[in-house]
């Protein structure tokens, strides 16, 4: 029995040392243009972030006064979107779970409460996240971040 072995197997030839040293050098060009880019921005993530937070806030705030004709009050809180109220005006079609996914009100990305007003001052309902410095008012990274002024 004899075994066949191919004469010309083809032009296969793999990247020489210097092709892959030539790649290497231009992901890290691009590396260093892109990474500090994106890096130097983490004050707007967190400011589209809780903008984020406050709308889907919004959204299950909406669900609640369409199960139960009203929103929870200012006394009673957020905290109406995942436990039951005692006090005020007891919702009477309250969801069994609750109406936000994670079953806990969400603090905003710099680690505070958001402020919630019903009625609000602005609309039936206000939610305020006040930013980095966590106080009312402030510019760029301190701006307060408010559910009427999102569109």
């Amino acid at each position: 029995m004899k075994l066949s072995h191919p004469q010309h197997v083809g032009n296969c030839r793999g990247f020489t040392l210097i092709e892959l040293m030539v790649v290497i050098v231009i992901l890290g060009i691009l590396a260093g243009l892109i990474v500090p880019r994106i890096m130097g921005r983490p004050e707007q993530a967190k400011q589209l972030k809780a903008r984020m937070q406050i709308e889907s806030i919004g959204t299950a705030l909406k669900l609640y006064k369409l199960d139960n004709g009203m929103y929870p009050s200012t006394e009673q809180g957020m905290q109406a979107l995942v436990e039951q109220p005692a006090t005020g005006n007891i919702p009477k079609n309250w969801r069994k779970g609750g109406y936000l996914e994670k079953g806990k009100v969400p603090r905003d990305p710099w680690g505070n409460d958001f402020i919630y007003l019903s009625p609000g001052i602005h609309d039936d309902f206000d939610i305020i996240a006040y930013g980095a410095d966590g106080a009312a008012g402030g510019e760029d990274e301190d701006a307060d971040i408010n559910s009427w002024e999102i569109e």
